[in-house]
């Protein structure tokens, strides 16, 4: 990089919001993320037809797997790799550029139907592409091959939602497909290796600075990796064979593994900062959901396999990316790292759609779906409200 663009990129004095990757990413995300719940409880109620090519269930998924998570994704990834690689971060009009391919992947597929699904297809796979072309520029310029993993984990994310999209063109129910599991495996596998190094990172931090003596176990020491390397099989298995034996034995293994890893960071001692209790909580659904999972392929009378992925989408996922998202906003637009109200109940939102939601998976009961969707609006209506503003001014 030039030492003019360098200037240019510290002079940038346009929109706050284009200033750093997760102030658009996290904003639009959670705002895609809340008006998309209402689209589908609408369509689930039979008060609205989309104008997709995808079945309604199929739209849901993708609205939420490829669409909100991939912004969160880009969000978190272009505001960490500059602090990972000591380069300067992608801001201004390439920024805004980025942002939208993401909004174009979006609307492209809620209006599916009106286009070629040929153009659907690169509409909405443009975006992972881009970023993940910018991403390995930064690693490989920073030398920062330690992070590659992620970058492996963005590529497998974007084969995953072409074939998604290659199950829509085909007729097929992608929410079940091949794609559907394999995003979906990728981002938990994030968060097995990005969840490892933060939270109990963030635990220590805090910990030290109330003055506690005991303290969590380091970043991935020898117990993490083998976890690590236990969960790749796991997920392969159950991304190709979901029905089989041994992908319940592996995921089985999955989960206590996890709970292991999560059990040395010592979260019950954060319990009064709920900053740093949503880590925990968020990390206790990946084996939440595997060993959910586990049951439902034992069991599928008992436990549909939907209800033990929605522990894993809406817990893991949905828990972590707003764990991230909130605390990320506040430290990076210099404000105190603390949970105000409005966060506390963000928090509470998303913890209770996601046990809602469970229920609702072995019970199906439109009140119990309709409620899941609105805390779950709450929860991501909430966060663009309360961090809205911080988002869209200079950093304090």
């Amino acid at each position: 990089m030039s030492q003019s663009t360098a200037d240019q990129m510290r002079r940038w004095q346009g929109p706050a919001i284009l200033s750093y990757g997760f102030r658009p990413f996290f904003l639009l995300g959670a705002i895609w993320a809340s008006v998309a719940v209402v689209v589908w409880i609408l369509a689930l109620s039979g008060n609205l037809t989309l104008s997709s090519e995808m079945d309604p269930v199929s739209w849901h998924a993708h609205a939420f797997l490829f669409g909100y998570t991939g912004a969160i994704i880009a969000g978190f990834l272009l505001t960490a790799v500059p602090n990972w690689t000591g380069r300067l971060p992608v801001i201004g009009w390439a920024l805004a550029g980025l942002v939208g391919l993401w909004i174009a992947g979006r609307i492209g597929i809620l209006f599916s139907q009106a286009l070629p699904y040929w153009v659907v297809i690169v509409g909405d796979l443009a975006f992972p592409i881009v970023l993940g072309l910018v991403i390995l520029r930064e690693i490989v310029a920073g030398k920062n091959w330690r992070n590659l993993i992620i970058l492996l984990l963005l590529v497998v994310f974007t084969l995953a939602n072409l074939l998604f999209h290659i199950d829509v063109q085909n007729g097929y129910y992608a929410a079940q497909g091949y794609g559907a599991r394999l995003g979906l495996a990728a981002v938990l596998l994030m968060i097995g290796v990005i969840g490892g190094r933060i939270v109990p990172s963030f635990t220590r931090n805090w910990l030290v600075r109330e003055g506690y003596k005991q303290m969590p176990a380091a970043p991935m020491q020898r117990l993490d990796k083998l976890v690590l390397l236990v969960s790749i099989p796991a997920f392969i298995m159950w991304v190709l064979w979901p029905d089989s034996p041994l992908a319940a034995a592996l995921l089985f293994l999955f989960g206590v593994g996890h709970t292991a890893r999560l059990g040395r960071w010592k979260g019950w001692f954060t319990r009064s900062e709920p900053l740093v209790v949503i880590l925990h909580l968020a990390y206790l659904f990946l084996p939440l959901g595997a060993f959910a999972m586990t049951f439902a392929i034992v069991r599928p009378d008992i436990l549909p396999a939907s209800a033990a992925q929605h522990l894993w989408m809406a817990g893991a996922l949905g828990g972590m990316t707003l764990a991230v998202m909130t605390r990320a906003s506040l430290g990076h637009t210099g404000q105190p790292l603390h949970s105000g109200i409005g966060t506390s109940v963000i928090y509470l939102a998303i913890m209770a759609s996601t046990i809602v939601r469970f229920i609702a998976g072995f019970w199906p009961e439109d009140m119990l779906y309709h409620m899941a969707g609105g805390l779950w609006f709450v929860a991501f209506a909430g966060f663009a409200m309360v961090y809205g503003p911080l988002l869209l001014r200079p950093r304090s």
